[in-house]
């Protein structure tokens, strides 16, 4: 009897190491990558879906079109201890005809931040901040932002350096936190960064640095994970023309990550496609560039496309398969890159301060 007992334990520890093997075996099978693509362009649509529906990509999607004036800027150096304090809107009546200055617009009180308090319909369209209407007196201050760290430093606009770090509330319910930390130098060159963190776990950044090499990326997070990133790292070669002189060119690294599908096209034109940093060697991206001589820089918000062929030789292409994502994804890249309300808001307000308007 104890003999066919040892015999079935040790048959179940058997049956059990099987199992356990067989289920490893299909664990680290590896992803196709027509899988791969799939499954990473349908969580960018998800994630993209996510944040246009919020609150906050009403403000970030105002456009340079909607441009606010508001006096010369010659030099400036503006910290936050200079304009800190409370802004709230207030409708004001200008019957002289002439444009008042931003912070007339305003009433003014203690705070150790710079609270901007106003009506999220002025802030959508700044041109309409200071045209006045009788209604504007029944507007409700339901956008703020509320700066905890700032600084502008501002001498041409080849020299300067700029801080703004804040969060922003739409009708009471917080809608994201706003980074912005850019520089420039003529000796030193560009260093800018730009990141808008939304209150559903995503975040979408905008990168430039210069150097060797020069590095320009846009890249949507879910936490810590990237959905999406478009990255360009240009490098200085030393060339030999045909008079055998020494000059100077470039080469371009484009790399495109949707999800754990990284497509890297070097600086010969070869193009590689990776599935969790594995690469794929029986598939091929074709980089489609309209316009292709035209000397810009191209990327999936300007106009390029790329078209995978798989390993069963289907093929699609990335517009295809994220569609109207590519239009948000530009709206987002480009008010990360210009970061317009901030700009029309903050820094105008700060100017006059300044400027003593």
């Amino acid at each position: 009897m104890r003999n066919n007992t040892f015999k079935l334990f040790g048959f179940i520890l058997l049956s059990a190491l099987v199992l356990s093997c067989t289920k490893n075996t299909t664990d680290s099978s590896p992803v196709s990558l027509k899988s791969a693509v799939l499954s990473s362009t349908q969580n960018l649509n998800k994630a993209v879906s996510a944040i246009k529906t919020s609150k906050a990509f009403e403000v970030l999607s105002v456009s340079s079109a909607d441009a606010l004036k508001s006096g010369s800027v010659y030099t400036a150096n503006i910290g936050l201890d200079l304009v800190k304090g409370q802004f709230d809107y207030k409708a004001l009546s200008n019957t002289s005809g002439m444009m008042q200055p931003l912070i007339r617009y305003f009433t003014k009180t203690d705070n150790a931040e710079i609270v901007v308090n106003m009506p999220l319909s002025k802030l959508k369209n700044p041109r309409i901040l200071r045209s006045y209407q009788a209604s504007d007196a029944t507007l409700a201050n339901n956008f703020s932002i509320a700066v905890s760290d700032y600084h502008n430093n501002y001498n041409n606009y080849h020299d300067f350096d700029y801080v703004n770090v804040g969060d922003i509330t739409i009708d009471n319910v917080k809608a994201g936190s706003l980074n912005i930390k850019s520089f420039i130098s003529p000796d030193l060159g560009r260093d800018y960064a730009s990141s808008y963190t939304f209150e559903n776990g995503y975040t979408a950044k905008y990168i430039y640095k210069t150097g060797d090499p020069t590095t320009s990326s846009f890249t949507l997070l879910k936490g810590t994970e990237i959905v999406y990133q478009e990255e360009v790292l240009t490098t200085k070669v030393a060339l030999t023309n045909n008079d055998g002189e020494r000059e100077h060119g470039n080469e371009r690294q484009y790399n495109l990550t949707v999800g754990n599908v990284k497509i890297v096209r070097n600086s010969d034109r070869t193009v590689q496609v990776y599935v969790d940093g594995i690469l794929q060697p029986n598939a091929t991206v074709k980089v489609i560039d309209n316009a292709e001589n035209d000397g810009e820089e191209h990327s999936i918000c300007h106009k390029r496309d790329l078209q995978i062929t798989y390993e069963d030789g289907t093929t699609a292409k990335l517009s295809d398969l994220i569609g109207q994502s590519v239009t948000d994804i530009t709206t987002l890249f480009t008010s990360l890159h210009d970061v317009y309300f901030a700009a029309y808001v903050v820094d105008w307000l700060a100017y006059d301060i300044y400027y003593k308007r």
